[in-house]
């Protein structure tokens, strides 16, 4: 490609890495290590293409200063939690943005699905839930306490085995493996964590209209949505996670192909780390608050909306605004 098609598609890139590199704190030594090999592919290819040209002298300079800084900051640096929670999450999930917007709209995609499919076809519901499960349903809603099924189990036998499968199924998600034969595992790029993703708002879109039908419409968000605002918006986060680490491998761009698995594998990784507080809490919640059918609706719908504005403000606004100020930084020299 021609010089000035090359700077121009990674300018932005350069830039950012040269910004952390003026950080007045200590850079992130994994970043920079990142930052090392991507520059040193960047500047490979315009010795082989520009050789003598400004853009490979520009290049040089950085790769030396960026290799510097690695090997000054070999040691793990102090505060590194602290950092994975305030920085490396929310700046992996800014990266990840355009997965997340698929996710969600595959999932609220499924979930219209599975509402409509339930709303022309009554055994629709039975289908995707299972005939046990919707008969207890129904024997419950006549008998008064439609929401009794979170009520059958011990408080923290349920918390264990809901947190279990949660945290199971967002790996799932991310991993987004397809299985041959029932036993061997085989990465089906983004298929399979668009299936999950699928399969479960079909799921959901189904059980709501299983209250729905019997005019709960209203009960089952303030009952439900207790535990069902953190939960449902990890697993779509997982997903997301997992389309972006796939995604990386199926389009790399200028990257060669594993160089840019592993840059989105660590990322969609860091998300799904961050993912598990959330399912421990929503596990919690389930365990304990949501079979509390009669506690006061100002007080369901606070919990509801305090969780969600938690994972709104962690997820979504923290990695915008980190994002919007990095990209926003003083541009550096770059070579016309």
């Amino acid at each position: 490609m021609r010089e000035a098609v090359f700077v121009r598609r990674h300018a932005d890139d350069w830039r950012a890495l040269e910004t952390r590199l003026r950080e007045e704190h200590r850079p992130d030594p994994d970043a920079l290590a990142e930052g090392y090999v991507r520059v040193g592919d960047d500047l490979a290819y315009a010795k082989t293409f520009y050789p003598g040209s400004p853009t490979a002298a520009y290049l040089n300079d950085l790769s030396a200063e960026v290799h510097r800084q690695v090997y000054r900051n070999r040691r793990e640096e102090r505060g590194r939690l602290k950092r994975f929670w305030t920085h490396e999450v929310p700046q992996a999930m800014y990266e990840a943005r355009r997965a997340m917007v698929w996710a969600l709209a595959l999932f609220l995609l499924a979930t219209s699905i599975g509402w409509v499919s339930s709303q022309r076809d009554a055994e629709f519901v039975r289908l995707i839930l299972g005939d046990a499960y919707v008969e207890m349903s129904e024997a419950n809603i006549a008998a008064g306490d439609p929401f009794a099924v979170y009520k059958s189990t011990r408080q923290d036998d349920m918390t264990a085995k809901i947190t279990t499968n949660n945290i199971r199924v967002s790996f799932l998600a991310f991993i987004g493996v397809l299985v041959l034969g029932g036993a061997l595992p085989v990465p089906g790029a983004s298929i399979g964590t668009g299936w999950l993703l699928v399969s479960n708002g079909i799921m959901f879109g189904a059980f709501m209209h299983l209250f729905a039908d019997q005019g709960l419409m209203g009960e089952f968000f303030r009952v439900v949505f207790i535990h069902g605002m953190p939960e449902l918006s990890a697993i779509v986060i997982a997903g997301g996670a997992g389309l972006t680490m796939w995604n990386a491998l199926l389009f790399p761009g200028t990257y060669p192909r594993l160089t840019a698995f592993r840059r989105g594998a660590k990322r969609g990784l860091k998300i799904v780390v961050a993912l598990v507080p959330v399912f421990v809490y929503a596990g919690l919640l389930e365990g304990f608050v949501t079979r509390l059918t009669a506690m006061p609706a100002w007080l369901s719908w606070t919990i509801i909306l305090a969780s969600g504005a938690g994972v709104a403000a962690y997820f979504v606004i923290l990695p915008y605004r980190l994002g919007r100020t990095a990209s926003g930084a003083d541009p550096s020299p770059l070579p016309a």
